[in-house]
């Protein structure tokens, strides 16, 4: 049995930890972190966990959560993983870090997009990009993994087949995402209250989003050149959900053919993608409370243009379901355990 501790797990992303691992044959947690619940009965802080989870928040103390577990979550804003990880850490138990202190390698760049000081940049080169469905084998090995951000997971997983086989030009891409207000978090923000969100659809981070270049270097990686491109995401009126439209200039004369064969070449093995059937867009309601990702395109001849569609939950394979996905293969477990979830509907 694996032992899980999980620092911020009173977070959106924290609780849909606590949820899967609950439902894990060969997992459980034994440490709920979380600095702001010190003492509380986790139960108290989400009563859809009452007579399921009986035990007391603790703080983040990682040093003394090491010697208790097999793993780590942390599921903590930016700049927190990184101040805690060490050596002495890394040498008693493995980290799965749902921050983005360790996605960028090229530390300035995460300096210049994030606004702070990198705690522990030593770190950087050796943890582990976890998008399942591309660094598979590098995962196996790790003991720092970098969970992906929820738009770029569904945006590389979007755009990948076509760009890894050089099918458009990479320095044609624009992408446009949405995503329901659980993607802010759960602290209190003004413009994230009801009345702020609701009956509304806006643009925010506009040519300034930090999971911008997280995309670049990834997208980057599969092009064999590094390029920038326009990421534009939208905060929608739901609670889950995340849906990817993304375009780019065809490369020669692919026909649709040929474009659908690419995808469903490189996902033909993937339990979590799926390759929607011809003309049906992805749709965030098909997906949610599941770590399936839906992706399908549509080939415009007219302006030779190519438009690449992903929808999923950011809160599953956005976050925990991908944290729990790369700990099953971290530990030699089959990657789908756990995981099986049907998506909700309605």
């Amino acid at each position: 049995m694996i032992k899980a501790g999980i620092i911020g797990s009173t977070g959106y992303a924290g609780q849909e930890l606590v949820r899967l691992l609950m439902q894990h044959p060969q997992a459980e947690v034994v440490w709920y972190g979380s600095k702001s619940y010190i003492g509380k009965k986790y139960y108290e802080v989400f009563h859809n966990m009452f007579e399921i989870v009986d035990d007391t928040c603790l703080d983040d103390n990682m040093e003394e959560l090491s010697s208790q577990v097999d793993v780590i979550f942390t599921a903590t804003p930016q700049g927190l993983c990184a101040s805690l990880v060490n050596e002495e850490v890394l040498s008693k138990v493995k980290v799965i870090d749902l921050s983005a202190d360790f996605r960028i390698k090229d530390v300035s760049v995460y300096e210049e997009w994030y606004g702070i000081k990198h705690a522990n940049p030593q770190f950087i080169q050796e943890a582990v990009y976890g998008l399942c469905e591309i660094n598979r084998e590098k995962i196996k090995g790790a003991r720092l993994l970098a969970n992906p951000g929820c738009y770029p997971t569904c945006s590389i997983l979007s755009i990948y087949p076509l760009l890894k086989e050089g099918m458009i030009d990479a320095d044609t891409i624009i992408i446009d995402a949405k995503s329901g207000t659980s993607g802010a978090g759960r602290s209190a923000k003004t413009a994230n209250l009801y009345c702020e969100v609701n009956e509304n659809i806006k643009a925010y981070g506009v040519a300034s989003h930090r999971h911008t270049p997280e995309i670049e270097e990834q997208l980057g990686i599969a092009a064999g050149k590094q390029f920038v491109l326009n990421f534009t995401p939208h905060l929608v009126p739901m609670n889950r959900g995340i849906l990817v439209t993304a375009y780019a200039n065809v490369k020669g004369d692919a026909t649709k053919e040929e474009i659908r064969a690419v995808y469903e070449d490189y996902y033909k093995d993937e339990k979590f993608v799926r390759v929607l059937e011809t003309g049906v867009c992805p749709e965030t309601r098909f997906v949610e409370g599941s770590n399936y990702v839906d992706v399908n395109f549509k080939l415009d001849t007219r302006t030779k243009r190519v438009v690449m569609m992903g929808a999923m939950d950011n809160l599953v394979k956005g976050a925990a379901g991908q944290a729990v996905q790369n700990m099953n293969l971290m530990f030699g477990l089959p990657e789908t355990m756990g995981l099986e979830l049907v998506p909700v509907f309605p």
